[in-house]
Order: structure tokens, then C-alpha cells, then sequence
């Protein structure tokens, strides 16, 4: 209490720079010239820095919460101080002294040692009694769940730090009086029970703080008052120093062309003007141009958007490194730059379930699993995916709205899925999409997505006929361009474009069709993986057809005749934006309709209390998170509190509208959600009753008190939208002829280990008996297929084996290695040689079919040209086989 401080925290960014909050602390009992000294070397140290740190004036009893959010669960200062200040106040740490504690704050606790007396007491706030053999928490009738739940952590701390753990806790309500027998253990420490007096308004206040904003400038030692009828950027000079004060909190904002001198000074001049005006309580906070905090930016009436400032920091970390070396101190990864955080993974397994339903008007069609990949620009869609999760299954529904859907489908399609989310008991996550603007999760989802103009639905049509529109929904018989872009076979899309040379870009690869005409388009800064993606989607748009390559520079007329003539394009990648640093949020919505939003600084897991809702701001995307206790009707205003957050654009980024929204519920987070968290304890969510309970029965019991819980849980999402079709859990283990066949497995063999599965029990995330992995990912698709049916028929013995019809294991294993023999020969077969079927043979065999070329060659020559047998040819993917005979001349 009789010292200062001086508290840096340096978070490594996303973008591979550094933020640097540089905190002073003032002791209660630390002299005027001690807080100005403390305020003179912050201004050194964040030169050292770069001069880009903000800089935060703490006073005893009335820190910030970010600084509080360092020090969880809570900040008690000591009596005393070290021997260049204060003498040090021995304490007798043989006799505990009972103390009184005043505790107060919902997400970070300010705690402040009071008199013990029975007067200070109040029904308001929250007090901790620590006595030699019991700690007591009493609850005032007036205080709220989350403020009694974090003064428990309070109340944990005490306990382990001054009781060596080995102590009573009690918990104390106000107005249980003497019939609880803790209640009046604990009203006994008083001398005796008497009513509580009301707290003063003036408590805490430290005069008045509402009052007028003012600007000052700091010239040559003094403070000249800025007049103003509008607080606008423009009164800022950069070579200049000036003071907001706004009452209870105030603002110094040194220019980037101001000297060290004039910053010290106005330090000095800050501080004095707070000694001077009995105004030792206020916040003050100092920043530096282009590095305003947003709290500082909201006191203007209007900001201008800039673009965020990168300096190096290298040399100011050297100065920094160096002072605190020549003090003794470890300096070991100062040194070290930022990582920059690289695209992130999808972090959702793409094996699941997917349904797709299209819009039309206030209904939804069900689409095929071979329709389902085919979106049309002019549609909504609804979509539901249902996927293994760490410990359980994990559902999400959505909403994907093209860029020419009508507002009444949009919100058809909201209301909609909003319906099936709430049929699922809120235990899935659900999700707003728009076109273009798509998270990762969405096309690793699909995999292989066809994005077309125009669209399907009724709404649709019926707007283009009215306005007179022309309809330019895609015609396979028709001309259109496509660009493919993805990372990979698990994220590929095929996006039509403007059928004009100015849609192309050097670094896409492209699809162009007309007719039986089919181009693909290689640009310059094209890599293999864009080469593979444009020859896996031909085999989803135009598989029957062949194709002719046309290399950037290298095009042949026709080619540009199709696209109407040459023009200029871009050469640049499509930037999509990047998820930035997490941002945490608490959230309220008020009966008038307004959204009140309070930041979380240093957010852990525990901060997502179950009464209340969070926006986690992640600027590409934001997620709605919702606790278990929280009002039914509330949950289902979650994504319009997300709405509200963007349009409030808190951070003031300039945030789309169209961005991407996820609505979480306490006990149902992905882990797309999680991994925003440093760590994350499934287990909390299963946990009954409010924050508050779960807390005490941790702390009085020492054991977490769960719900007995299976090894993995049942799908999150049942009722009428899983109902249609139960045994499609996973794309990798259904039966259905309608669901798609990954990593090589046929209907028959799916079916083969259908006979001994039973979808409605069964845990689908573990494979069949006796098998461990069907297609392990480490080993290749001919090596792991192969693998894979090997176990299978040696696994199946005895009783197993025989209740399997010969005719269906026969079959399985025959699809699953291509459907023909590897012992075949040429008899019956229509034999030519290879020159006579190729495509450009001077003497082509009559009567073939021209698709599939390959089938007249002997075994022999198909081994020599192909380098492998026919069976190994078929069991290619189709793309790969076209391009094998492509290059033969074959196709």
C-alpha cells in the first residue's frame, strides 16, 4: 500500500505486431512525488517500446478492469511498503486478524478490506468474512448471481493463500437471520443480529464525476481550454499534447510529433491537476496518435477510419531487454517477434451429414445428395450438418443466403431454421451465412460446392418476372465461366461469373463451357493444388465431355470469342477477410430494445457465466454464446443481439453487415468455438443450477458434481428433422444409395457392414468390430481400401460370417476392387489397336464409343500405356481418369 508499480502486458497480435498496455499503480499510501515519479518513467519505458503503448493511471481501490483482469481472481494489497519507501509494517503472521471484505463486480471483483462492524454490512454488495477457522461469504438480498459467484473465487483464493487450504467455508443469504445455523454462527462474530442500514448514495462515488467534457491543451507548462460545440478529430494537432477530461475518467493524447519533454510533461501536469482537484480516484489514461483506444474514439462525435499502424518494435525491445538485464532479471523471449497467424483450419470434422433444403416462399424443399452441392445465387438455402465432435455428437443449421435472394425468403429461411434449433433444444449451434463471405466450416461442409447464377425457388422467379428481369439462371446446353478456388479436395468451389474476359484472374484456374464446348483456363500464378481442383470440379460439371486446356498467354480464338473478345483482368488473389484477435463481450438487452455491451479483458472459459449472453467479435465472423440460465425467450432474440452488435460496430471496424453469425449454447460449443479459449473444460457445462451454486459446490465439496454422462453422447438434434432419415448420421457410414460415397466405399460394402451395425445405437464414430480404421488418412486410397477389405473378410468368422448372404460379401468385395477381375482376359471383347482410337488417328476404328475409348485396348496394351491394369484404372476418381486419357489422346 505504500508503493507504486509499474505493470506491462505485451500481447503478440495476429498480424504479427505487438500491443504493449503499460500500467502505474499507486499504493493508498504512496506520495505525491512517488505517482509522479511513477508516471514520468511509464512515459520512458513506452518510448523505449516505440511509443505506441497505452498508458493507465491505477489508484488503489479503483483499478480498471483490465488490470484487475491480470490478476484473477483479485488484487489485496499489503500494508507497508519496501525500505526506500514507507517503513515495512511488521505483521504478526502467528495470530490471524478477523477481517471484513467488501466484494463488488460481475466479471472482474474489486476487493476492499473494511471495518469489521456490523454498520458496515448493507443488502446491496457482497461481503467475505475472514475469521481464524471459517470463511463466510453473505449475500446481500440485493446483489446479483454473477457478483456472488466471482467473490466465491475470492473466497477460494483467501482460503488457499492465507488458510493453507484448511478451512470452513459457509455461505451466508440475507435475511435467513437465525434459523440457519451458519447464519447465526456468522451474525455471532457481530455480537448479535440487528438491521442493516441502507448504503449511502455518496459510497464509493469520489465526488462528482458527471461532469462537462472538456479539452485542454498543454502549452509550455500550462493548460489552455479548448473551446468546442463539437468534439471532432480535427482539434487534435500532432505536434501537440492535450486533456480530455470527461469526470470520472480522463485522457491524455500525445501527438506522434511531440518530443519526450512534452510528453513528461503533460504527465506531470496530469497528475498535479488530479492532487490539486482532490480528484485522486479518477482513471487517466494516455495515449499516443494512431493508437487510441476505442473508449477514447467513442468521446468524439465522429472518427475517421485509419488504417492500423505497424512500427518495428525491434529496437525498442532491445532497449527494453537491456534495462532489465543490467537489473538481474530473465529477459529470455523479449526478443522474439510475433508469430503471424497463418489462414485457420476448419477445426470440424468433414465426414458428417449433410441436408440441404431450398427456400421456396414459407416451405423448404429437400434436396438430393446429388443436388445438394448445386447452389443458385438467387436462392436461400438451409442447411444441416450432424458430425462428431470431441466428446459427443455436434449438429449445426444454417442459413445461406445468395447474393440475389429476395428479403422474404431471407427471412423465411431464418424463422425456419430458428424452428428447427429450438426443436432441438437449442442444443445445436446455428449459423447466418451470406454469399461470399462464407467461414471455412461452410465448405468443408459440402466439400464440393457448385455456386450457379440465377435461381430455383418460387420467390425467385416470381421478383424477375415482375421487375421484368431477365433470367439468367444456369443452362447446362448454355455458355457460362467458372472460377474454382479451395484449398483442397475437402474445400473446392466452382463460382459462375460473368461469362467476359474481365471476370478472368492469373491467379485462378477457370472453367468455360458452351455447349459441347468445354475450356479449362490456366493462370500464370496458378499452383498444382489449382491445377488438381479445376480437373476435380470438370468432373462435377462437364465429366462427360472432353476439355481443352487453354494456358494464360497462350489462347486459342475460339477461346476468346466465347468470352466476347480480350479486355484487362486482374492478376490479384480475392482477398476474403481474416478473423482478428478475439474480442469478448458481455451483452444485454434492454426492454427498449437497445443493446448494452461491456468488453472482457483477458477472457478465460469461466468468464461465460450461465445467466448471461456474450458476443465473441472475431471481425470475420462473430459467435452469440448463451448460458444455461439464461431466459428461453432471450435464446431465441440470440441472433438478433448478434445483429444489434454489428450495427452497434463497437470496435468501430467497420463491420459488414453480411458478417457471419453463430448462435452457441452453453454445453453445445464446437470447436471452432473453444479454440478461442487458452483451455477449455467440457465438463463445466454439465454442471447443474446457476453459476453461483456450481461455484459453491466446488468449493464446499472440493469435487465437481456432474451429470452422469456416457463415454460419447447422442446427437444433440432429434425430432422431425432428423427423423427422415435416422440411419444417415455420417456421409462415411451410410447405406443410402442418396448419400455420397467418400474415400472409396460402394453401396454394397456399406451395406456388407450395415448387417452387423445398428445406426439407431451404435457409436458411429467407432468403426465395426474387429476393425480399427476402415480408411486410416495415413495410408494411400489403393493401400488402405485394400487393407481395409483384407480385415474385413479375415474378421468375419464363424456365426458373423455366415449370417452374411455369399451373394452380397461377393459383391462387395468385387465393387471395392473396381468390379473386374485382375485374371481377365481379352475373350468376347471388341479388340483395336491404339492408333486406330485415339482422337487424333488418321484411321479411326469404326463403331466405338468415343467416351470410352480405353475399353478397346488388350490387356496388354492397356498395361503399357496406362502403367497399370484396368482394374487399378477404374478405381481412379473420374477427373483422374480423364486426365490419364487425356494425355494418351484418349479423351
Amino acid at each position: 500500500m505504500g508503493d507504486s508499480y509499474i505493470i506491462l502486458k505485451t500481447t503478440a497480435l495476429r498480424n504479427g505486431s505487438f500491443r504493449h498496455d503499460l500500467h502505474y499503480w499507486l499504493g493508498r499510501d504512496s506520495s505525491q512525488d512517488e505517482a509522479g515519479t511513477a508516471a514520468i518513467l511509464t512515459v520512458e519505458l513506452d518510448a523505449a517500446l516505440g511509443g505506441r503503448a497505452v498508458q493507465y493511471r491505477e489508484v488503489q481501490g479503483n483499478e480498471t478492469e483490465k488490470l484487475l483482469s491480470y490478476f484473477r481472481p483479485c488484487i489485496m494489497p499489503q500494508p507497508g511498503g519496501v525500505a526506500t519507501g514507507f517503513n515495512h509494517v511488521e505483521v504478526n503472521e502467528q495470530e490471524h486478524v478477523t477481517r471484513l471484505y467488501v466484494c463488488r463486480g460481475k466479471h472482474v471483483v474489486h476487493v476492499k478490506e473494511v471495518p469489521f462492524a456490523r454498520s458496515t454490512l448493507n443488502h446491496d454488495d457482497i461481503f467475505i468474512l475472514d475469521t481464524k477457522s471459517k470463511i463466510f461469504q453473505f449475500n446481500g438480498s440485493n446483489s446479483c448471481i454473477q457478483e456472488r459467484a466471482k467473490a466465491l473465487e475470492v473466497v477460494q483464493y483467501i482460503k488457499d493463500t492465507f488458510h493453507e487450504g484448511k478451512c470452513e467455508i459457509a455461505a451466508v443469504e440475507d435475511g435467513r437471520l437465525m434459523a440457519d445455523a451458519e447464519a447465526g454462527e456468522f451474525w455471532a462474530t457481530f455480537g448479535g443480529f440487528a438491521p442493516l442500514p441502507r448504503k449511502t448514495s455518496s459510497e464509493e462515488t469520489g465526488g462528482d464525476m458527471d461532469a462537462v467534457v472538456k479539452l485542454l491543451c498543454f502549452n509550455q507548462g500550462t493548460l489552455e481550454p479548448i473551446g468546442f460545440e463539437s468534439l471532432v478529430h480535427e482539434l487534435l494537432e500532432p505536434n501537440k499534447c492535450y486533456l480530455l477530461d470527461c469526470g470520472a475518467e480522463m485522457y491524455v493524447w500525445m501527438g506522434r510529433g511531440t518530443s519526450l519533454q512534452q510528453r513528461k510533461g503533460a504527465s506531470e501536469a496530469a497528475e498535479k491537476m488530479l492532487f490539486d482537484g482532490s480528484r485522486t480516484k479518477s482513471h487517466v489514461m494516455k495515449v499516443i496518435e494512431g493508437y487510441e483506444t476505442i473508449m477514447f474514439k467513442s468521446k468524439f462525435s465522429e472518427w475517421p477510419a485509419t488504417p492500423d499502424l505497424k512500427l518495428s518494435s525491434e529496437d525498442g525491445r532491445g532497449k527494453v531487454a537491456a534495462l532489465l538485464k543490467s537489473q538481474g532479471l530473465d529477459v529470455k523471449g523479449l526478443m522474439k517477434s510475433a508469430p503471424v497467424k497463418e489462414e485457420s483450419e476448419s477445426y470440424i470434422d468433414c465426414t458428417g451429414h449433410l441436408q440441404v433444403w431450398r427456400v421456396n416462399g414459407n416451405k423448404k424443399t429437400l434436396l438430393s445428395s446429388t443436388e445438394q452441392s448445386k447452389i443458385y445465387t438467387g436462392d436461400c438455402y438451409i442447411f444441416q450438418y450432424t458430425y462428431t465432435g470431441e466428446d459427443k455428437e455436434e449438429c449445426l443449421i444454417g442459413t445461406w443466403f445468395g447474393k440475389k435472394s429476395i428479403e422474404e425468403e431471407r427471412a423465411s429461411a431464418i424463422s425456419q431454421a430458428s424452428k428447427m434449433v429450438q426443436a432441438a433444444k437449442f442444443q445445436a449451434t446455428m449459423a447466418r451465412l451470406y454469399e461470399g463471405k462464407e467461414p471455412i466450416q461452410f465448405f468443408v461442409m459440402f466439400q464440393s460446392l457448385q455456386v450457379f447464377k440465377g435461381g430455383l425457388s418460387s420467390g425467385y422467379k416470381s421478383f424477375i418476372a415482375e421487375s421484368g428481369l431477365d433470367d439468367d439462371s444456369y443452362s447446362e446446353a448454355g455458355l457460362a465461366l467458372f472460377r474454382i478456388q479451395g484449398s483442397g479436395s475437402e474445400n473446392m468451389q466452382a463460382i459462375q461469373v460473368d461469362a467476359v474476359a474481365s471476370s478472368l484472374n492469373s491467379s485462378y484456374c477457370y472453367i468455360l463451357h458452351d455447349g459441347n464446348s468445354v475450356y479449362t483456363w490456366i493462370g500464370n500464378n496458378t499452383t498444382s493444388v489449382d491445377h488438381d481442383l479445376v480437373e476435380r470440379q470438370l468432373d462435377a460439371i462437364k465429366s462427360e465431355l472432353p476439355s481443352r486446356s487453354q494456358k494464360e498467354g497462350r489462347e486459342t480464338d475460339k477461346f476468346w470469342e466465347l468470352l466476347g473478345g480480350k479486355s484487362k483482368y486482374s492478376n490479384k488473389k480475392i482477398e476474403r477477410e481474416q478473423e482478428s484477435d478475439p474480442h469478448l463481450f458481455s451483452c444485454i438487452l434492454s426492454k427498449d430494445g437497445n443493446l448494452k455491451v461491456k468488453e472482457i479483458h483477458h477472457f478465460t472459459q469461466d468468464d461465460l457465466v450461465a445467466e448471461d449472453v456474450f458476443v465473441l467479435d472475431c471481425h470475420s465472423y462473430l459467435f452469440v454464446w448463451f448460458g444455461q440460465e439464461v431466459d428461453a425467450k432471450v435464446k431465441t432474440q440470440a441472433m438478433d443481439i448478434g445483429e444489434k452488435f454489428i450495427a452497434s460496430d463497437f470496435l468501430m471496424k467497420n463491420l459488414s453487415r453480411e458478417t457471419t453469425i453463430f448462435t452457441v449454447s452453453e454445453g453445445s460449443e464446437p470447436q471452432f468455438f473453444t479454440r478461442f479459449f487458452t483451455s477449455w473444460d467440457a465438463a463445466k457445462s454439465l454442471m447443474h443450477g446457476s453459476s453461483y451454486q456450481r461455484r459453491l459446490a466446488i468449493l464446499k465439496g472440493g469435487a465437481r458434481p456432474l451429470i452422469d454422462k456416457p463415454k460419447r453422447r447422442t446427437p444433440a438434434v432429434s425430432g422431425r428433422a432428423l427423423a427422415q432419415d435416422k440411419s444417415q448420421r455420417s456421409r462415411s457410414m451410410s447405406t443410402s444409395p442418396e448419400c455420397h460415397r467418400i474415400r472409396g466405399r460402394s453401396p454394397a460394402f456399406a451395406a456388407l457392414t450395415s448387417t452387423f451395425e445398428k445406426p439407431s445405437t451404435r457409436n458411429l464414430s467407432t468403426p465395426p468390430p474387429a476393425i480399427k480404421k476402415l480408411f486410416p488418412k495415413s495410408t494411400g486410397p489403393e493401400t488402405s481400401k485394400q487393407t481395409a477389405i483384407s480385415e474385413l473378410t479375415s474378421s468375419l468368422e464363424g456365426p458373423l460370417r455366415s449370417s452374411i448372404p455369399k451373394h452380397l460379401r461377393d459383391k462387395a468385395i468385387q465393387e471395392d476392387t473396381g468390379g473386374e477381375d485382375e485374371a481377365e482376359d481379352d475373350e468376347g471383347r471388341t479388340i483395336h489397336p491404339y492408333e486406330r482410337v485415339t482422337t487424333t488417328s488418321a484411321d479411326p476404328a469404326p463403331d466405338i464409343d468415343i467416351t470410352k475409348r480405353e475399353i478397346y485396348l488388350s490387356i496388354s496394351e492397356f498395361r503399357d500405356k496406362f502403367g497399370m491394369s484396368r482394374a487399378a484404372f477404374y478405381r481412379l476418381p473420374k477427373w483422374k481418369q480423364n486426365k490419364l486419357k487425356t494425355a494418351l489422346q484418349l479423351f
